[in-house]
């Protein structure tokens, strides 16, 4: 049977584009949108934002950031970690943490916890400057350091410092899913120790094995003790996660024993992106590489270099000069706002009103 569309419904779908045209008219050289980014930042339609809604003491280096995520966030399995986007004195850094809250909060809360580093720019503000009500930045949860289903039989985490973070979101969640685990972890004292009482308390329960390590008193982790502390390694299923050495070690002593197919390491890059006023810009699709100023837009760089730039306004409106930024540093060129990138991270930036503040790689 054919459908008739009311003629009023034609009418009203006429009469709200007009009224849309009128609201970006009158709000030049902003749209709508940006007045409800302003009044509704976690809206489904928004880039992807979350508030920080307490900051939790862990140790005296180490915070929990309990975030309310924008109704865009489409979850995460336990393990896995998240970018974080913030503004520390005028530059948007991005830092990737673990996911550390369980996956069924009735309040839709997520948390991550960040150990702060010497000289670290990010870890630092997060511990010991944010505020609650801050707005950030997030992507979407990344990454494959998870339990596989079913679970293992046996379980194994080797963990130092913050490695901790990935494995105690997996334990929060699944602790009563796996039947033998074993906790290896290294830190300068108990109190270092993050989520020290909680892992205290899994054990006290009887639902795992706890081997804490205090280097300060103990000495550094020799992972050829294991035999020792866990003398079924080589059957059980692991996780390590922490420091480059550790993991280093870890992969070539469970190759010598035969079984690497069982061990799981998850490795933080720590990288530092150095800013200044202009740098050599590469268009990474074309193989294009060109020396730019600070004031000249990346758009204007890109077509000078004979590179196919996707653009629109010109004038950073209609978000129609997109592209990713894959590595580097760019400054936005209305306010002086540095945004930087690491490898994987898929930011996103305006080529129209952007400029290279220092070496840079663009995806087109």
């Amino acid at each position: 049977m054919a459908v008739v569309a009311a003629p009023w419904r034609g009418a009203f779908a006429s009469l709200r584009a007009r009224a849309a045209r009128i609201a970006e008219y009158v709000t030049t050289p902003v749209v709508p949108s940006d007045y409800l980014d302003m009044i509704s930042p976690l809206r489904a339609s928004a880039d992807l934002r979350g508030r920080i809604e307490e900051v939790r003491p862990e140790t005296p280096d180490a915070a929990t950031l309990v975030i309310r995520p924008g109704d865009g966030w489409r979850g995460h399995v336990p393990g896995q970690y998240i970018r974080v986007g913030v503004d520390v004195d005028g530059v948007r850094q991005w830092r990737a943490y673990s996911l550390t809250s369980r996956t069924d909060r009735r309040d839709g809360r997520i948390s991550v916890t960040v150990k702060a580093i010497p000289d670290g720019v990010v870890s630092n503000h997060l511990v010991r400057r944010v505020q609650p009500g801050t707005l950030i930045h997030l992507d979407q949860a990344k990454g494959d350091f998870t339990l596989p289903a079913p679970r293992p039989r046996k379980a194994l985490f080797v963990t130092a410092g913050s490695g901790i973070t990935p494995v105690m979101g997996m334990l929060r969640n699944a602790v009563d899913e796996l039947a033998d685990v074993v906790v290896l972890h290294s830190a300068p004292q108990a109190r270092d120790v993050i989520f020290g009482g909680e892992l205290r308390r899994f054990a006290e329960r009887g639902q795992l094995r706890l081997v804490e390590r205090h280097t300060d008193v103990e000495g550094m982790l020799d992972l050829a003790e294991l035999d020792e502390i866990v003398a079924d390694w080589t059957e059980r299923e692991t996780w390590a996660c922490g420091p480059t050495g550790l993991l280093d070690a870890a992969e070539k002593q469970w190759a010598d024993a035969g079984v690497p197919d069982r061990l799981h390491t998850e490795r933080f890059r720590p990288t530092v992106v150095v800013t200044g006023e202009g740098g050599q810009v590469t268009f990474s699709k074309t193989d294009t590489t060109v020396d730019a100023d600070g004031s000249t837009p990346l758009l204007d760089t890109g077509e000078r270099a004979g590179v196919l730039m996707p653009s629109g306004c010109r004038m950073g409106i209609c978000f129609g000069c997109v592209a990713p930024l894959r590595t580097g540093a760019v400054r936005d060129l209305r306010n002086g706002q540095i945004t930087t990138a690491e490898p994987g991270d898929d930011v996103r930036i305006q080529t129209c009103v952007s400029a290279a503040a220092g070496t840079c790689d663009i995806d087109l």
